[in-house]
């Protein structure tokens, strides 16, 4: 049985394996439940490119993508053994990958009666030990394929420039995410591209009032939340490039030109999150 307790398909029937008609590799997108994740999953599919997708908690769009034909795999990223025990059943699934989107995320300020050792920690583990753990294991899915043929994409944040003064660890390891995408672009050339994606406000939350939605949209040039499409575009062009490795993109609507655009409120994470008294991280999709 796999991470998501669906057992393994026999080799000859893996995606992507040979058949008289070849399928296209299938592109992983780590946490793909919700928001930015789930709306890239049903943009592949409408492709009729096959998608795998991790998820941490159940939610009734799994179902659906998995009713649109996408391969659904429950992951606990929480420890290494976690995030390895995922590879292997992705291994288990499928001969090669056209790709790795790592948008899974979470996130956790810095506040009292929490030990910081398990703020850092925890930030580190989904941010850092996930996606270095998986290019590693999952290489060798990506290789073989020919010249600038597979991605990686790393989904990062804004805050990775700007800092962050109550989100400090959360900050600190979207740049090491931001940092690694220059390590393994090295490594990983010529045959696999590596980049990163650095968003700002991207959607609102239902929940989200007027004023604070008027109060993050004066935040940047552009005053508007652009919407999943702007992510999914990117990527798009990054697939296509045959020559684009190694760099981060900024989709934040020229919030650094902002004046006063000050740090403690930049995360991604408290920008378009719900309106409750936890935030939870803008881009996390069931993590």
């Amino acid at each position: 049985m796999d991470a998501g307790g669906v057992s393994a398909r026999p080799a000859a029937e893996r995606i992507g394996d040979t058949h008289a008609e070849q399928q296209p590799r299938p592109i992983l997108i780590t946490g793909g439940g919700r928001r930015i994740g789930l709306a890239l999953a049903h943009h592949f599919l409408q492709q009729h490119q096959p998608v795998i997708v991790s998820y941490r908690t159940p939610y009734p769009a799994i179902d659906d993508l998995r009713q649109a034909g996408a391969l659904c795999l429950q992951a606990d990223f929480s420890s290494d053994d976690g995030i390895l025990t995922f590879a292997e059943a992705v291994k288990s699934h499928t001969s090669g990958l056209r790709a790795i989107i790592h948008n899974a995320s979470d996130w956790m300020a810095e506040k009292p009666g929490v030990p910081l050792s398990t703020v850092i920690n925890r930030m580190m583990q989904i941010h850092v030990h996930a996606p270095y753990l998986l290019n590693h294991a999952l290489e060798d899915l990506l290789r073989g394929h020919g010249h600038a043929a597979s991605d990686i994409i790393h989904i990062t944040d804004y805050v990775v420039e700007r800092g962050s003064d109550k989100h400090i660890a959360y900050a600190a390891s979207k740049a090491a995410l931001d940092n690694m995408t220059r390590s393994f672009a090295r490594k990983l050339a010529p045959e696999i591209k590596v980049n990163a994606i650095a968003p700002s406000l991207i959607m609102f939350n239902e929940g989200d009032d007027e004023a604070y939605r008027q109060q993050a949209l004066d935040k940047s040039l552009m005053k508007i939340a652009p919407g999943e499409k702007e992510i999914s575009d990117l990527i798009d062009y990054l697939f296509t490039s045959r020559y684009v490795t190694g760099r981060s993109y900024a989709v934040d609507g020229g919030r650094l030109c902002v004046s006063g655009s000050g740090s403690s409120q930049q995360s991604t994470a408290r920008r378009t999150a719900p309106s409750t008294p936890l935030r939870l991280p803008a881009l996390t999709a069931g993590a």
